[in-house]
Parts: structure tokens; C-alpha cells; sequence
């Protein structure tokens, strides 16, 4: 005689979908005034630091990639949304841990020591913590990296982009110089200037360091990369190819930058500052877009996707074999 197991668990009833309890919360009014009210309160508190990051956005075409990285962020949680819709959903009280963190931190990068870029890392610690405390650890394996990818929608300090692209300012000059030797320009070089001969025999100086500080567009192109990596590919050796990209892409781009300028700048020497020279390096972001599409359809092509899925995933088991109803030999 058999009995059934008292541990056994429920079965869901007929018809139900996944994500039925996240949709159900999601429609109920409490859920709704409660994340109407958190919505308004984040603005409200980090509304300084939008206005800030707004301006840096608006006067410096090397952040102006800011204004797409919440868009890109929407788009990556739109494609976890069927593993959203599956996770399931609790509050999570340890959560709070971070939001306090978070505005504790915003206020410090206020009054004890002001610094952007650490009052803007404090909203995202704040939003992830609200989103774990809300959701739950399930949801948030679908939700970090679109709360992650935030980050690069942050000004970072003007004295740490020097040191870090110095360097590439340094290349770009000497491959825009070259270049446009090649192109037959007069010119020489010294440093990061380059001295383009202009037809009324007076050298025009065009510094890189100073004038095309796209190379600060370093993290544009990082953030593209990035982007393209998580919705291009799940194979991780793949996204670390395409993150990868992100200095030559940069590098190669502004050498580009520099020779347009110089060849504008023959031409009409304003052209190779101001509001010309922001509007080329913005453009520039379209062929680089192009340039990690390119790299991850040969990716794709040497490795398909099928088979890093296929390698991946595990292999369903096959069933075992019922067991003979009668007497063994």
C-alpha cells in the first residue's frame, strides 16, 4: 500500500504562468504607491547630482554618452526579463544595509569631502540596495548588471583622466601626425602639438592634449563595448574580448580625430575647437559601434553561439528504466 509523502509540496495550479506572483504584486495598489514613493525619493534626494552630472553632460562632448547609458540600462533588463519574471520574489530586509550605505556616503560626498563621482556611485549602491531589499537575492541575479552599467553614466574627476589617458594622448598624437603626412599635409611635430602648415605659411598648433581631450572618450567606448558584450554574447571569454577593444577602438578613433582636425583646421582654423571639434568626436562613436559589431560577428562566426550554449548548458538526463514488477532470477 502506498502512501503519499507528507513533505510533498503543492503542485501549481492549472494555467499558472511564470512571473503570475511578480505581475500580481506589481498590480497590487499597495506595491504601486510604495514604488511611486521610492521612485519620487530617490529623485528627490539625488536630484543635486543629476542637475550636476546634466551640466557635465551638456558643456563636454566626452560625456555626453551619459544621456544613453540609462536607455542601455533599460534594454539590458528588458532582455532578463523572462528569468525576472521567473525568479522568485520576496523582500529582503538585509537590503536595507546598502540603501543606508548608499545615502550615508552621498551625504559625505556633500559636506565631508565633495567629489562627483563618489555621490554618484553612492545613487547606484542606493538603487541596488532598494531593488534587493524590494525584490529579493533571485531577482537581483537578473538586475545587477543593468543597476551595474549605471556607473558609466558617471563624470569621473577630470585628474584621474589625465593620468589615465596621458598616455594614449601621446599615441594619438604621433598616428594623427602620421596620417596626415601621409595624406601629403605639412606638418611637424612636437609633444602632443602638431604644426599644421596653413596656406598663408603660418603653422596652426593643434594640441592634443588640450584639444582633443576626446581620449577621455576612453570610457564612451568601454561603456559601448560593454554594452554590446552583454547583449550581443553569453559566452564570457567573448565579453572579455569585446570590453578588451575598448583602447585600441578609442585609441585608433581619435587618430582619426586628430587628422580630421588638422585637415579642418587648413581650411578654417576654428574648426579645430569649440563646438566642431565636440560634434566630430560625438560622431565618432557611430563607427565604433560598427567597429565592435564587426568584431563580435567574427566572434560569432568562429564560435557560434549554439555551441557555447550547447557546452554550457547541461545535458538533460535520460529517464532511468522502470523496475521489473517481477521476481529477480
Amino acid at each position: 500500500m502506498t502512501t503519499a509523502s507528507a513533505t510533498s509540496k503543492p503542485s501549481p495550479p492549472t494555467g499558472a504562468k511564470p512571473g503570475d506572483a511578480l505581475l500580481a504584486r506589481l498590480a497590487d495598489p499597495t506595491t504601486a504607491v510604495m514604488l511611486v514613493t521610492v521612485t519620487v525619493s530617490v529623485v528627490l534626494l539625488f536630484v543635486r547630482w543629476f542637475l550636476v552630472q546634466h551640466d557635465h553632460s551638456k558643456s563636454s562632448g566626452d560625456w555626453s554618452h551619459a544621456y544613453l547609458v540609462p536607455l542601455i540600462s533599460m534594454y539590458l533588463l528588458w532582455q532578463q526579463r523572462q528569468g525576472l519574471m521567473r525568479a522568485p520574489i520576496r523582500t529582503f530586509w538585509p537590503g536595507v544595509i546598502p540603501v543606508v550605505m548608499g545615502v550615508w556616503c552621498y551625504v559625505y560626498f556633500i559636506v565631508g569631502v565633495p567629489n562627483h563621482f563618489g555621490q554618484g556611485l553612492a545613487l547606484v549602491l542606493t538603487v541596488f540596495g532598494l531593488v534587493l531589499l524590494m525584490l529579493g537575492p533571485a531577482a537581483m541575479e537578473h538586475l545587477f548588471w543593468p543597476i551595474a552599467y549605471l556607473g558609466f553614466g558617471i563624470t569621473i574627476p577630470e585628474m584621474v583622466m589625465n593620468i589615465v589617458t596621458y598616455p594614449l594622448q601621446d599615441m594619438a598624437a604621433t598616428g594623427g601626425f602620421i596620417v596626415l603626412r601621409v595624406l601629403g599635409v605639412s606638418c611637424e611635430i612636437a609633444g602632443n602639438v602638431i604644426y599644421v602648415d596653413m596656406p598663408n605659411g603660418v603653422p596652426h598648433p593643434l594640441n592634443v592634449a588640450e584639444q582633443c581631450s576626446g581620449m577621455r572618450m576612453v570610457i564612451a567606448f568601454l561603456a559601448l563595448g560593454v554594452a554590446v558584450a552583454l547583449v550581443g554574447t553569453r559566452a564570457w571569454w567573448k565579453r572579455v574580448v569585446l570590453v578588451a577593444m575598448a583602447i585600441p577602438v578609442a585609441v585608433g578613433l581619435n587618430v582619426i580625430r586628430v587628422a580630421v582636425l588638422g585637415l579642418a583646421s587648413m581650411r578654417d582654423a576654428d574648426l579645430s575647437q569649440g563646438d566642431a571639434h565636440t560634434l566630430i568626436g560625438t560622431v565618432l562613436l557611430i563607427p565604433g559601434f560598427f567597429i565592435y559589431l564587426g568584431v563580435l560577428v567574427a566572434l560569432n562566426k568562429a564560435v557560434p553561439e549554439e555551441d557555447v550554449k550547447g557546452a554550457s548548458e547541461p545535458q538533460p538526463s535520460k529517464p532511468a528504466k522502470p523496475a521489473s514488477l517481477g521476481g529477480g532470477a
